[in-house]
């Protein structure tokens, strides 16, 4: 067992026994709710620090794929009227099934072309949640969700799903670390570097690619099963372009490289708008401000800044030891 693998271990024991905490601390329902979407963004971001950061395959239409899951096990849950287990399931498989039959001509391209190929599958995807109205219910959403269920029980408090969707997210984390400390990590790695280079050197870079891109997918995938479930309402306006946007922000914010900056990317953009709502009037301009500020001072991410802060301080222990 590696020194890395070793401290990303002890992170993720970290992570775990903060969010188990969380509820403990937190005043009302209100704050817990954001939390939980913060977990399912984590979810997503954590995908996409794989594609991204690590295999260098830009996407935008994450959105896309999140919407697609919800939508299914929505509909599924509630017309057809199959478990919730069932449904989410279903969900979750269709849009890895879709994600396959998208990344194979898509990640044949690369760069820019390729953000364009999955920015119109996006796009696509939420002018059908849009204009399919007797199925998703149009522009108006999709309402009378089934509550999440685990084992045939209907978690009514918001306390459990919390804890629910939070030791999800830690497995997943756990499942991101595997890979990238195996030799489909260092592959992916190699794929960021060069794909030619890669090749020359034995890795099938097509399955490779559509690894990466099947597996954020699923993420994403995923948590859209938990958000249609939490939430019990869908509208085609949660998975759109700005969402996709939105999701390489917390990603990029975060350390495009970091699984641990994907997180907290993911949950300082989630949580930031709603510090903001006390200054109504400018509170978009405060957002991005902050943003652009986080950029320039944090061009690294907020892991590495974090880093740097952390090395520092014990570059000023030590100091302070040795005088003493």
């Amino acid at each position: 067992m590696s020194v890395s693998y070793r401290k990303d271990m002890f992170w993720l024991a970290g992570l775990f026994i903060v969010l188990m905490l969380t509820p403990t601390i937190l005043p009302n329902n209100y704050y817990l709710t954001i939390m939980i979407l913060g977990c399912l963004h984590a979810m997503i971001a954590v995908g996409l620090c794989l594609l991204v950061g690590h295999a260098g395959q830009i996407s935008l239409g994450h959105a896309g794929f999140y919407g697609l899951a919800a939508y299914t096990s929505a509909y599924l849950s509630t017309t057809w009227g199959l478990p919730v287990e069932l449904s989410m399931l279903a969900g979750v498989v269709l849009t890895v099934v879709v994600s396959i039959l998208v990344g194979m001509p898509s990640l044949k391209l690369k760069g820019h072309y390729l953000a364009m190929a999955t920015l119109g599958f996006g796009i696509i995807l939420s002018i059908l949640f849009t204009e399919t109205v007797d199925i998703t219910g149009g522009p108006s959403g999709f309402v009378g969700i089934p509550r999440l269920s685990l084992a045939g029980f209907e978690l009514h408090r918001d306390v459990d799903i919390f804890r629910v969707v939070a030791i999800l997210l830690c497995l997943l984390v756990w499942l991101c670390f595997n890979v990238l400390h195996s030799r489909m990590g260092r592959a992916l790695r190699a794929l960021h570097t060069s794909d030619q280079a890669a090749q020359a050197m034995g890795i099938d870079v097509a399955r490779h690619k559509l690894f990466v891109f099947v597996l954020s997918a699923g993420f994403a995938g995923l948590a859209g099963v938990l958000y249609a479930h939490y939430l019990t309402f869908i509208a085609p306006a949660s998975f759109g372009f700005m969402f996709s946007v939105e999701l390489m922000v917390m990603v990029v914010l975060g350390g495009m490289v970091s699984v641990p900056g994907a997180i907290i990317g993911a949950f300082f953009i989630t949580i930031l708008p709603e510090l903001l709502r006390a200054f109504e009037d400018i509170e978009i301009i405060l957002f991005g401000l902050i943003l652009v500020v986080c950029m320039i001072f944090l061009p690294d991410g907020l892991a590495g800044g974090s880093a740097r802060l952390w090395a520092w301080v014990k570059t000023k222990l030590a100091l302070g030891c040795s005088r003493g």
